[in-house]
């Protein structure tokens, strides 16, 4: 794995007091990139995926894969037009011992995948990986016929003994926590004998645009889909076994990854284009357009990206955010930063993600003397005058980029671990001055 760049233990965060206008090319998207990953290491046949993201979760991805077998080559495509990953399956193998790091994508999607596996595969993380929600994966996967070993913990370490293939069937799962459950099971159900049925029982399902990306990407390798969104029953999910086909897949930017830039434009009355931006996703990040516009911006989207334009004017909002909670850290650093009170709501799963995001974000916007205060299910955000000061990120990618949002228009932020962001957008310091003209 390449080592990201070394940054200062405090990162003073650019201040500007001008208008952002600037193009800014963003990397590929995670979670695009680590389901492809995974779909293109079952397929009957070598696949490329082309325009990956290079980042911690996604090499993590890569190196779990190849500890079970698979081949994965890094260079270009067969075009020459530019960076692809040439994915080529092989029979899945123990032993190995899978590092996830802290990436929810690796703890959750690859256990199915080790089912399949012949021999034992150990997982295993960074000390925040055992506290992320993950027992309701290994009691489904037991359920299809795996077998587990995680000393009843219901979390990392453990240990999968595959059996060169899983039963499959029918489950019922409460993915309430993250609709990562969902995802793990359908993106290795065409491999299981009987293909899944995944019933989901908890009373919410949060970022539902993320099953929807596994849903079309599925369908996308020849996979058989019966599902909500396509008239099937409601809250289930039927996955027929059959073959996966090998596709040239080309990786759309990280929407969700250009939040702080389109921020940018919105918080300094600027303008910021990101290229090659699509015209239809089920990236969370694409709901950016709309909830940046309602707080005060303006967007177009033509054939060459979007163009996010800021009128210097930031409002509030009210906004369920259930959907595309990742979200969250951004919003709430615009919020902090507008003229009128803000509410965000749906999103109770945060408190599982990297850290308890919502604790987090209130104890470090306060701390630069911001007025927000936890809700059952979000946070409400006061206007107030905000001073410089360290915004910690208690290793967590979004915290960073939050932080950085809130710097640029308030002096003297310094962001604690600035390099975390290595997680999905390893360039991000050099990215975001370089925004600046910097």
């Amino acid at each position: 794995m390449t080592e990201s760049p070394v940054h200062p233990a405090l990162w003073p965060a650019p201040h500007t007091s001008v208008a952002v206008d600037a193009t800014v090319t963003v990397p590929g998207s995670k979670s695009v990139t680590n389901r492809g990953l995974v779909l293109a290491a079952l397929a009957a046949e070598p696949g490329w995926l082309r325009r990956p993201l290079r980042s911690r979760d996604t090499l993590l991805m890569a190196d779990a894969l190849r500890a079970t077998g698979v081949g994965i080559e890094e260079g270009v495509g067969p075009d020459g037009s530019g960076e692809a990953w040439r994915v080529i399956p092989a029979g899945l193998h123990g032993p190995a011992t899978i590092d996830v790091g802290n990436a929810g994508t690796v703890m959750r999607f690859l256990p199915p995948v080790a089912a399949l596996a012949d021999g034992p595969i150990h997982f295993d993380g960074d000390p925040r990986s055992y506290e992320r929600p993950l027992g309701a994966v290994i009691e489904a996967l037991r359920t299809l016929g795996a077998r587990i070993d995680d000393d009843g913990r219901g979390a990392l370490p453990l240990t999968v003994h595959g059996g060169g293939a899983l039963d499959g069937g029918p489950v019922s799962i409460d993915a309430s926590s993250s609709s990562q459950f969902v995802s793990a099971l359908l993106l290795s159900a065409p491999r299981f004998n009987q293909g899944v049925e995944v019933r989901h029982t908890g009373a919410t399902l949060p970022s539902l645009p993320h099953i929807l990306m596994t849903v079309d990407m599925l369908r996308a390798v020849g996979a058989q889909v019966d599902s909500p969104e396509s008239g099937g029953e409601p809250n289930v999910w039927r996955v027929a076994p059959s073959a996966m086909l090998g596709r040239d897949l080309t990786v759309e930017p990280d929407l969700s990854n250009a939040q702080p830039f389109l921020a940018a434009a919105l918080i300094t009355g600027g303008r910021v284009t990101i290229p090659d931006w699509p015209e239809h996703t089920t990236q969370p990040g694409d709901a950016l357009r709309e909830i940046f516009t309602a707080m005060g911006g303006s967007y177009e989207l033509t054939e060459l990206g979007l163009t996010f334009t800021g009128t210097g004017t930031v409002r509030g909002i009210d906004v369920d955010l259930s959907d595309v909670g990742e979200l969250t850290p951004g919003i709430a650093a615009v919020a902090a930063l507008a003229e009128s009170e803000s509410v965000l709501r749906g999103v109770a799963h945060l408190r599982l993600h990297e850290t308890d995001r919502l604790a987090a974000l209130t104890k470090e916007i306060n701390g630069l003397g911001g007025d927000v205060t936890e809700t059952k299910d979000g946070l409400r955000i006061r206007p107030r005058k905000l001073h410089g000061g360290i915004f910690h990120t208690y290793h967590d990618h979004r915290m960073a980029t939050a932080g950085a949002i809130i710097g640029l228009a308030v002096k003297d932020v310094q962001i604690e671990n600035v390099g975390t962001t290595a997680k999905t957008l390893p360039d991000f310091p050099q990215m975001w001055t370089g925004m600046l003209g910097a």
